[in-house]
């Protein structure tokens, strides 16, 4: 491949990157064979302002590039513009007897920045809908504890595994453990472990979808 071959293959392929990504990437294809490494060609230089012959980088620099940058990829690197545009900059290089050419993608996702903040906001709540429908807290969820507990007639300290399962079922059945905090309440109240409220649901849950005899 003569320099000729590897411009025109570069400048199609900026070509084509710059029309599937749109308006928002920048192409060009740089002369490397020389420390000002001047741009032969550009795709949607609106990105940078930069136009043909420019030795200008995306960073607004007019510095000369360094033996290893001219000669080594750099891919998916952060970059700001002089004008505080966000860049996702890569550089491939081509590299033959007679020539040193590289492709240069510019990416700005500055609109994606500012989108994605408007995606957090619209997302952010104060707070789940359960929480605020009962407000009664932890007052609400001692009724409730309460009245399952006179249901088996026995008190909390002298209930046993089988005992605890079914309250645990019968607060799971009046939605109990939509509170919140609810599993830390539950576990204070029967003086076990939060670990143990959790195993005793995943009992009452499997318990709720084995097929019935008969």
């Amino acid at each position: 491949m003569n320099r000729d071959e590897a411009f025109e293959f570069l400048d199609r392929t900026a070509r084509g990157i710059a029309e599937m990504f749109g308006s928002s990437c920048e192409t060009l294809v740089h002369d490397m064979g020389v420390p000002s490494h001047p741009i032969l060609s550009i795709y949607n230089g609106h990105v940078s302002g930069r136009t043909v012959g420019s030795t200008v980088d995306i960073l607004g620099t007019d510095r000369e590039l360094e033996d290893e940058a001219r000669r080594n990829d750099q891919v998916n690197l952060y970059a700001t513009t002089p004008s505080g545009q966000q860049i996702k900059s890569s550089t491939f290089h081509l590299i033959g007897e007679d020539y040193n050419l590289a492709l240069g993608i510019n990416f700005d996702y500055t609109s994606l920045v500012y989108a994605n903040r408007i995606l957090v906001d619209l997302m952010s709540a104060e707070a789940d809908l359960k929480s605020a429908l009962w407000q009664g807290g932890d007052s609400a969820l001692a009724d409730l504890f309460d009245k399952c507990l006179a249901a088996l007639g026995k008190p909390a300290d002298a209930l046993g595994k089988a005992d605890r399962l079914k309250l645990v079922a019968m607060l799971e059945q009046k939605n109990a453990f939509s509170y919140r905090k609810s599993v830390p309440f539950v576990a204070r109240r029967l003086g076990v472990s939060r670990y143990t409220v959790y195993k005793y649901l995943d009992e009452v849950t499997r318990q709720a979808g084995e097929p019935a005899d008969g």
